[in-house]
């Protein structure tokens, strides 16, 4: 517990983590379809995506399930086959957070669809939430010594929440990319901190699943979290662009934004759940 955090209880947070977390569990747009990609099942086809695929080679639709790649083995040919669908779905509009970078595309387990069994392929990052495919986001909350909170204000020309605050840190697991790796790389872009800056850090663990609909598609996404003290000298500063602004915020500043929604939904349940660990009982 921090001196700053003293007027929090565990009691009080719980009910907000759980409103949070409660908006972050929804099922997929009726007509989505459950997707399968060479032969493991992967994601929920959107509705809109599957019209614009409709006659692709390769791709079966059926009232029941979308098939990507059936026939194909794993590696170059399937993938080959992934980026003809992404370049499909980006010229019919279905794509509105292209961004030429490449996410794992995970198998997983069939009912309960959130933990990531097996790398199947690599995707362009902008077609995941159309195809409801697995994400795997790194979060950092950067605490001062004196118990306050460095979070980030995300740039307006963001695809997803623009202008919304955010975590100081906080990106998705790149194509073979360890989630322990991202953090550090995220970290220097997002936040201009290098791996000396938060060495410090405790051990990343998954706190929630978002299952969360969205206009594009759905999001199916393992929220992976850490935190790290920050010596007074550092001063996080953004180096990508993607973020507007970086501020050091007390536990009570927090405590009001989380309940006007000024964060992101990922960010509040990470701050939020923070928060509960560091709060009086």
């Amino acid at each position: 517990m921090t001196k700053s955090a003293f007027f929090l209880s565990r009691q009080s947070l719980r009910p907000l983590l759980d409103g949070f977390l409660e908006r972050a569990t929804q099922t997929p747009l009726e007509g989505s379809l459950p997707l399968f990609i060479g032969g493991n099942r992967c994601g929920w086809l959107f509705p809109g995506a599957a019209q614009a695929l409709s006659g692709l080679a390769d791709v079966q639709l059926t009232s029941n399930a979308a098939h990507f790649g059936e026939n194909l083995p794993l590696g170059e040919p399937l993938n080959a086959h992934l980026a003809e669908i992404a370049l499909k779905l980006r010229a019919a509009g279905c794509t509105p957070g292209w961004r030429n970078e490449l996410l794992d595309v995970w198998s997983q387990e069939e009912h309960h669809l959130t933990a990531p069994t097996k790398r199947v392929a690599a995707i362009e990052r902008g077609v995941m939430r159309p195809l409801g495919l697995m994400t795997q986001a790194v979060h950092l909350s950067g605490w001062s010594e004196d118990g306050r909170l460095w979070v980030a204000r995300r740039a307006l020309t963001k695809a997803t929440d623009p202008g919304m605050w955010d975590t100081l840190v906080g990106g998705l697991v790149g194509n073979f990319e360890e989630p322990d790796f991202a953090l550090v790389r995220e970290s220097d872009e997002e936040a201009g901190l290098d791996a000396p800056d938060i060495v410090a850090r405790t051990p990343l663990r998954t706190i929630a699943h978002m299952k969360r609909r969205l206009p594009e598609g759905f999001q199916l996404e393992a929220v992976i979290t850490c935190e790290c003290v920050l010596a007074p000298h550092v001063k996080p500063s953004n180096r990508d662009g993607e973020v507007m602004e970086i501020q050091l915020l007390d536990t009570e500043t927090l405590y009001s934004l989380l309940k006007e929604d000024a964060f992101t939904l990922e960010a509040s349940i990470v701050i939020t759940e923070d928060l509960i660990r560091r709060a009086a009982d």
